[in-house]
């Protein structure tokens, strides 16, 4: 493609933070910055305490990055014995990065800037992905992007894509031509992206990215190890082990939706957990009684009449789910499981909920059970987890967060 919409004008573009830990000064910094990050607004006494460097070093170190734009100052803490303490913050406008999910419902794609927060947001719905039109779909998204941030635009570190490993499988269930999922077989989607803008790519599975969303700034920061469930047209997962996202060999592990739903035997192939546990399923049930499908995410589910059949699909969902928690906490033995969806809040209550009585009927014997609760990002997640990469790539002390055991960098 002649134009890439993504680049950043020809502006002095951030000095380089030690991404492979060149330069104990760049290191320094970026647990400084993580300390903030993980903290809130701190003054530079309580800095130095929590990174164990001295009070000089660390005065140094705020210094140059308050000169870099990436740190501001608040307002002096008075009221105190001795001399007012000033707040060292973020500065929202330090850095920023893209997000882009590709999904088989939807694409979405997210600005954030340096606190994680949400700047702008653009979106499109299908009935399934087209890299026909998707992609200049994108490119033209992507120009948006850039554009939103006008003279701020050279502080763009990256661009993070999130997307299911397969977006051409389970076709038949779908009910998509054959043709159309094929077309996705022979495309690499980190380099057809890669081309359409000068920004570092960073590629991930959908479910991992909603996973790194919650470990980064939702209630898996207080969690070592858990199992994380998000619920779309299918449920996938990611798995969290010892503060990192945990990939595995093919960059798939957590993918929960592809667990068997009982043994095999020569009655047949067994369903798979995405058949029970999917919003695609609940979608079915409102098509097939003549409602809007769209209910299941826009609050509508629990009310009547999609609630009678909302009922049908929680039970069936959370059974599926429930058999997948109980091997998962055999194999792993995870204290917690986070469950997050698309759809409202009211809705994964009662999800969790009806997972929480489908557990009780299993033994537990020779296991723990597992905490279930609530994720805390919802349908931005995805995105959202894309989209910190590449500001994880570049400022975090461990840029390796979410590369424990990936295939290769080129596919994270």
């Amino acid at each position: 493609m002649s134009s890439r919409p993504a680049s950043a004008p020809t502006t002095p573009k951030l000095r380089p933070r030690g991404s492979n830990h060149v330069g104990m000064r760049q290191y320094n910094e970026r647990v400084v910055l993580q300390a903030i990050r993980l903290n809130g607004e701190l003054p530079k006494a309580d800095l130095a305490r929590l990174t164990h460097l001295s009070t000089q070093t660390v005065s140094l170190i705020v210094n140059a990055l308050i000169d870099d734009g990436l740190l501001i100052k608040r307002e002096p803490l008075r009221g105190r014995v001795g001399q007012p303490s000033v707040p060292i913050a973020l500065n929202p406008e330090g850095a920023f990065a893209i997000g882009v999910k590709i999904g088989r419902r939807s694409m979405d794609v997210l600005v954030i800037d340096f606190t994680g927060a949400v700047r702008e947001r653009f979106g499109v719905q299908y009935d399934f992905p087209d890299p026909i039109t998707l992609f200049p779909e994108l490119q033209r998204m992507l120009g948006h992007c850039v554009a939103s941030l006008g003279s701020l635009s050279h502080r763009l570190t990256g661009m993070g894509v999130a997307a299911p490993l397969s977006l051409g499988g389970w076709q038949t269930l779908l009910g998509v031509p054959s043709d159309q999922a094929s077309r996705w077989n022979d495309i690499d989607l980190a380099e057809r992206v890669s081309a359409m803008t000068d920004l570092p790519v960073h590629l991930i599975k959908d479910t991992a990215a909603a996973c790194v969303a919650e470990l980064v700034a939702g209630r898996g920061r207080s969690m070592k190890s858990f199992l994380y469930l998000f619920v779309d047209t299918f449920v996938g997962g990611g798995l969290v082990i010892d503060s990192h996202l945990y990939g595995g060999a093919g960059g798939n592990a957590g993918a929960v939706g592809s667990m068997p739903l009982h043994a095999a035997n020569s009655g047949g192939v067994p369903a798979q957990v995405l058949s029970a546990a999917s919003l695609f399923n609940l979608q079915r049930l409102y098509e097939s009684a003549g409602l809007d499908p769209q209910a299941a995410v826009d609050g509508r589910a629990l009310e009547p009449p999609w609630a009678n059949y909302t009922r049908v699909w929680l039970r069936n969902a959370a059974q599926a789910m429930a058999l997948a928690i109980a091997n998962a906490a055999c194999l792993l033995d995870l204290g917690d499981v986070i469950v997050d969806g698309v759809f409202g809040r009211d809705l994964l209550s009662r999800l969790i909920a009806h997972i929480e009585e489908a557990l009780d009927a299993y033994s537990w014997e020779g296991v723990t059970r597992p905490s279930v609760r609530a994720g805390t990002i919802g349908s931005d997640a995805r995105a959202l987890g894309g989209a910190l990469l590449p500001l994880y790539a570049e400022f975090a002390p461990d840029p390796e967060l979410f590369l424990k055991n990936q295939p290769s960098p080129a596919t994270v």
